[in-house]
């Protein structure tokens, strides 16, 4: 039997709030007509449907027009990318991004490349994950339509300068007297951690998703800045102004809205909570384990995540070995967790593959506790002695911190 169980994934997922949990309950036994029939009992659950949608927008100060759910940050990146590149190809095909995105915004870009005539431009990154804005300004061209920079990384944790990446992009426009390019934001770790509002950040699409704050899984939204076209990549319903048609899931989006009320209203007690319990975590282990470093910025970063690189081991060795101790965490995304190769995130910050490899992200949520913390102290460090006796790895000493 396990003496403890510590879950240390939450930008993987979080669990559902008892407050949301008991939101979506009506619309699990009581409510479930289709919000798009016309009789009475889809009509409530239109209606219902539409404060929720209210709800989000207010999140991040958006208008209710302006949000479409989705069934999560996936879509709604694909939706933003493929949308926007397939809306405005008549105006140029060519894209901005950082190599550090997630796989939901570099793949669908990879297809655009490899199938349908468009060029991107990939910009790096420096030791701390963050990208010049002076360099995205430069990488602009005439047929520049769309950039698309993450607000916050979901590996290391680090805060972009999105607004003011954004204003750039937006003084640019105005001289050129142009719309183009668009910018989009992948803001799913955001939400809930830091300040989310549109306005602010100076963009025209942003993705925000329900599971990493204390949400159901598989629903998620993409502000859509008014008057912008989409493309669909869904087709068969007038749902949703027929841009992401299809059957809405109400009982995931009900929960979503109370989600994201919540994430607004308790972040700064969230955040008082987290970083603290991070910033323990963080210095002990580094303490107490020799031949370490801390990825990502030290100081514009996510409150909740710590990415550590234990030199001379394999990180999916050691989160066996925690797994076995009841201490639930990962090396990276969970969209990429059956992948075998480094997070290219670590690798993008000019790090070699053996660093790469022994990377562990640690992300809290809201009720990690400080014995959760001292349990880790106590068990992870004899793991990774274990491990570098066997281990066949051996990193240069300058990569230590």
């Amino acid at each position: 039997m396990l003496e403890r169980q510590v879950y240390l994934d939450h930008a993987a997922t979080t669990p559902i709030d008892p407050q949301v949990q008991s939101a979506m309950m009506p619309y699990i036994k009581e409510d479930y007509g289709n919000p798009s029939s016309f009789h009475s009992a889809g009509k409530c659950v239109g209606d219902a449907l539409e404060v929720a949608r209210e709800n989000v927008a207010q999140a991040i100060g958006a208008n209710q027009d302006e949000i479409l759910f989705t069934s999560g940050g996936t879509e709604a990146n694909n939706l933003a990318i493929l949308g926007v590149a397939r809306a405005y190809q008549k105006q140029g095909k060519h894209i901005i991004t950082v190599k550090t995105e997630h796989e939901s915004v570099l793949e669908p870009i990879d297809h655009l490349v490899k199938n349908e005539g468009f060029e991107i431009t990939y910009l790096g990154v420096d030791e701390k994950g963050q990208v010049d804005p002076k360099a995205i300004l430069e990488a602009i061209r005439p047929d520049t339509i769309l950039i698309s920079i993450m607000l916050a990384n979901n590996e290391i944790g680090t805060v972009a300068p999105i607004s003011k990446i954004g204003g750039l992009i937006k003084r640019n426009r105005e001289k050129k007297q142009s719309q183009f390019p668009l910018f989009h934001s992948d803001a799913c770790q955001a939400l809930g951690a830091l300040e989310v509002k549109i306005q602010k950040l100076n963009v025209d699409l942003l993705t925000i998703n329900s599971s990493k704050i204390y949400g159901p899984k598989g629903v998620g939204a993409l502000y859509v800045k008014r008057g912008l076209k989409l493309q669909p990549i869904m087709f068969g319903g007038a749902q949703q102004r027929r841009v992401r048609p299809g059957t809405e899931n109400v009982i995931g989006i009900i929960g979503f809205a109370k989600a994201a009320e919540l994430a607004v209203a308790q972040r700064e007690d969230y955040v008082r909570h987290v970083a603290p319990l991070r910033d323990d975590l963080e210095t002990r282990l580094c303490q107490a384990v020799a031949k370490t470093r801390c990825n990502g910025d030290q100081r514009e970063r996510l409150p909740n995540i710590t990415n550590i690189s234990f030199m001379d081991i394999e990180g999916e060795a050691l989160l066996l070995y925690l797994d076995a101790q009841g201490i639930y965490t990962s090396t990276g995304s969970a969209c990429t967790s059956a992948s075998l190769e480094p997070s290219h995130v670590i690798l993008a910050t000019g790090l070699p593959y053996e660093v790469a490899h022994g990377s562990i992200r640690f992300s809290l949520g809201r009720h990690t506790t400080q014995e959760d913390i001292d349990y880790v102290i106590e068990k992870l460090p004899p793991l990774v002695e274990k491990l570098r006796k066997i281990s066949p790895v051996k990193v240069d000493e300058k990569y230590f911190s």
